[in-house]
């Protein structure tokens, strides 16, 4: 898709123009100048990822975290995606801002609070006790949010509970999210628990996992599951 021409109007066309139409005019070269800036059009949208990444490029992070104050839902939405996606190559890129994706976890649109926890998830690898201070703003996002919110936030838990400072706080809510996981979800939250498990909460883990087994629909989930608790037994 081409980027829209962002060329203001000429003097001689505004002039001619209506206070509607020069209203008009305004509020489309504006949108087009700030959509090319920002560089979130779908044909640009990978190069830009990977350019600010590589680059280190702090001042179009902080294009984007303005952005997701403004008030336009697909802007907001494509700056996000941006975000999160460059939180993944460079997560000391977007860290500093969690405090915006904080505030997203609350926000009534779903697709504004996953894209807030994939970013959250990419910091969580760096900066685990800036994570770790929200903990209570994820778990309630976890309550009410889709399932990719879900799948987020229990990597972001697996992240802290492998280091033992947190591990006491975030085991108990990770070991609940196995408990009600959904089936779908339930091989992968085995998977990813049994990796970082210590070795006080293996045998809690254990009996979660055996009791929800037969509840597993397919052979390929069970499957999953009964590496999990092989790798809990030989702990």
């Amino acid at each position: 898709m081409a980027i829209a021409d962002s060329t203001p109007p000429s003097v001689s066309k505004l002039c001619s123009c209506t206070s509607r139409e020069l209203s008009t005019l305004v509020q489309v070269s504006t949108a087009a100048i700030r959509q090319s800036a920002i560089g979130i059009t779908n044909s640009h949208r990978q190069l830009n990822q990977s350019t600010i990444a590589a680059e280190k490029n702090i001042a179009a992070i902080r294009e984007l975290v303005d952005v997701l104050n403004g008030k336009d839902k697909a802007l907001k939405s494509d700056a996000l995606k941006v975000l999160y996606e460059v939180g993944y190559r460079a997560p000391e890129l977007i860290a500093p801002f969690i405090a915006q994706f904080k505030n997203l976890l609350a926000n009534p649109d779903n697709r504004l609070v996953w894209g807030a926890m994939c970013a959250i998830d990419g910091i969580a690898t760096i900066k685990p006790d800036a994570v770790f201070m929200i903990l209570p703003q994820i778990m309630a996002a976890v309550d009410r949010g889709t399932v990719i919110t879900r799948d987020h936030a229990v990597k972001t838990l697996a992240k802290l509970a492998a280091q033992e400072r947190f591990a006491r706080t975030a085991m108990p809510l990770l070991l609940e999210q196995l408990r009600t996981a959904p089936v779908n979800q339930f091989p992968m939250y085995a998977e990813l628990v049994a990796a970082i498990v210590f070795p006080q909460d293996v045998n809690n883990m254990r009996q979660i996992l055996e009791a929800r087994l037969p509840e597993l629909p397919n052979e390929a989930k069970k499957k999953r599951v009964e590496k999990a608790l092989r790798r809990l037994r030989a702990a």
